[in-house]
């Protein structure tokens, strides 16, 4: 019997060795070593997000309990503004009267929501937007062992990426606002790919709003911080009772607008002048209604080049071409000619809106986002193809140069395309002819469901179907294209085969350092109740991380690589099984 328990004794103390050994500890020398490069990485990633004013859009909605959907959104919030990361967060607002600097001292975030107003929905919470954009760091002071505690927790893939996951927990007298919650750590160069929890007081006072934070490779060597999720239940003494929220947050333009013009002139080759011979295929002047066409033409042109320096129209890309098709269709089947051609663009911003700029269409990402299907897109383009078709005015202020001179924030103040109320009715009426002469002429009630789905979420959601620079498709009681919502069938929100209106942020994949957008390639999922339809409504983000392949331009699809150290250098922590689990998810505070 003693010579038993003497070998059940020796097992069971070399089995406890043994998970020591597979479960590091704080002062295993490999985590230690780990730690010590992403650290590192982490001072490198900061100080290179310094160099940088990325344009930071953050979309709110306020959710409530509703007993058939899970939940509801009840009231929204939008913020679009320029960051710029110093010793302080500086936030400089597009969608103000006018210029308005947000500046939070201290080095770091005072208070992340404002306190109650007596406001005429008892739902009203006054939000900083700065407060939100602190989202993008960790901590700005530095994330270091002296006011950090790390505990190793296992590994994870995201995406292509192998990932060390880390609980964090600040120190004791360590200073207020610190990170508390969850880093993942990609396994090459130790970049935090991902961060997930809070910030926290000691003292237990204030209140801090919960994050998920990814960012993309963007850059050899450097990764960028491109969406934010936060969201929350309902918070004693901060926000109303029953009452939550749920928000996006999306960063880009990290490489827009800078350096343009002086770079391209060193590529610009100036010739003999005895050699300078004119190219023109014929020596004649423009008849006046050519060049009436030409100056508009050039309105055009110059209004969505500003538009695009200042970080807020996608580049021409392959999402121009969808659109393109779109209209063709349209174009072809209702035996319409119009010169010069008409062209399409993305407007990079999440409320829903389209416009015409002389023959440009623009359509707003966050309209791409939740149409249905492709006969919605088509309605939509064509009501601005009936603008062009009809002749109706154009503004050519724009081919004056100095009225596109102004900084990049008061583009929403100075740039307009709305239209007057008889434009608009003129472009319903047409676009309905255009429409029934289509090949999406048997799905136009797919198109007035939409259009009723909007228009039930027009007193709840006004910044997301507020225009920043068109017309308002849902506006007082006039809903753009009614003769098509009003013979569309009754919306029913709790039938699963009916969608009228997808949620934000599942169509369009936007790349945060050129700009340039394509479709999602995401696959679709069968709904498994009424509360997964979501229209409108905000979700978080799970990107698929991949590192940019060396000698390559950050693409679309895929951002950059950071430079993994030499394998004598690199720390192993783990098992060599771990590399297929999944990590525990505990994304809240402890």
């Amino acid at each position: 019997m003693f010579r038993k328990f003497t070998l059940l004794l020796v097992v069971f103390v070399a089995v406890t060795a043994l998970c020591e050994v597979q479960k590091p500890a704080a002062n295993n020398s490999a985590f230690d070593r780990v730690l010590g490069q992403v650290v590192a990485r982490e001072a490198e990633n900061v100080k290179a997000l310094r160099q940088y004013s990325p344009v930071v859009e953050t979309y709110l909605q306020e959710m409530r309990p509703d007993k058939d959907l899970g939940e509801v959104p009840v009231s929204d919030r939008y913020f679009l503004g320029r960051v710029s990361i110093t010793k302080e967060l500086d936030n400089t607002s597009f969608v103000t009267a006018s210029k308005r600097n947000t500046t939070i001292s201290g080095g770091f975030v005072k208070r992340m929501t404002g306190k109650m107003k007596n406001a005429v929905t008892p739902s009203h919470t006054d939000f900083n937007p700065t407060g939100f954009s602190y989202m993008l760091l960790i901590d700005q002071r530095g994330l270091d062992r002296e006011h950090y505690s790390f505990e190793y927790v296992g590994r994870e893939f995201l995406g292509e990426l192998r990932c060390y996951v880390i609980d964090v927990t600040p120190k004791k007298k360590s200073g207020v606002g610190r990170f508390q919650g969850r880093i993942w750590v990609e396994d090459q160069a130790y970049n935090i790919v991902r961060f997930n929890g809070t910030f926290v007081n000691p003292n237990g006072a204030g209140h801090y709003l919960h994050f998920d934070t990814w960012r993309l490779n963007l850059q050899p060597g450097v990764w960028l911080p491109s969406y934010v999720y936060s969201e929350e239940g309902s918070v004693p003494n901060a926000l109303p009772k029953d009452i939550g929220y749920k928000g996006q947050i999306r960063v880009w333009g990290y490489n827009v607008g800078r350096s343009k013009g002086g770079n391209a002139f060193t590529d610009v080759v100036v010739d003999d002048k005895t050699n300078v011979n004119d190219q023109s295929e014929a020596h004649q002047d423009l008849s006046p209604v050519a060049a009436q066409r030409a100056w508009e033409r050039q309105a055009e042109d110059n209004a969505l080049a500003r538009l695009e320096f200042a970080g807020l129209l996608a580049p021409v890309g392959e999402v121009d071409k969808v659109l393109n098709t779109v209209v063709a269709n349209l174009m072809i089947t209702n035996n319409l000619e119009i010169q010069p051609e008409v062209r399409c663009r993305v407007l990079l911003t999440a409320p829903i809106e389209s416009f015409n700029v002389g023959h440009t269409i623009v359509v707003s990402r966050g309209m791409l986002d939740v149409l249905p299907d492709e006969a919605s897109l088509a309605a939509v383009l064509a009501h601005e193809l009936a603008h062009i078709a009809l002749a109706h005015h154009n503004d050519t202020r724009y081919a004056f140069s100095d009225q596109l001179i102004f900084n990049d924030e008061y583009a929403f103040q100075k740039m307009h395309f709305g239209r007057g109320a008889q434009d608009e009715e003129e472009a319903d009426r047409k676009a309905v002819q255009l429409l029934q002469n289509s090949p999406y002429k048997d799905k136009l009630n797919n198109v007035g469901l939409f259009l009723r789905a909007l228009d039930s979420r027009r007193a709840v959601l006004p910044h997301l179907i507020k225009a920043q620079l068109g017309n308002t498709l849902a506006q007082n009681n006039h809903v753009r294209l009614p003769e098509l919502m009003n013979s569309a069938p009754r919306l029913e929100p709790l039938k699963t085969d009916q969608v009228a209106a997808l949620p934000m942020g599942g169509r369009i994949k936007l790349d945060p350092w050129s700009n340039r957008i394509e479709i999602s390639r995401s696959k679709g999922v069968a709904l498994l109740g009424a509360r997964e339809k979501m229209p409108f409504e905000v979700t978080p983000f799970f990107p698929f991380l991949t590192r940019l392949q060396a000698g390559t331009a950050a693409p679309t699809s895929a951002p950059a690589e950071a430079p993994a150290p030499s394998s004598s250098d690199k720390p192993v922590i783990g098992d060599s099984n771990e590399g297929s689990k999944t990590a525990a998810a505990t994304p809240v505070a402890k």
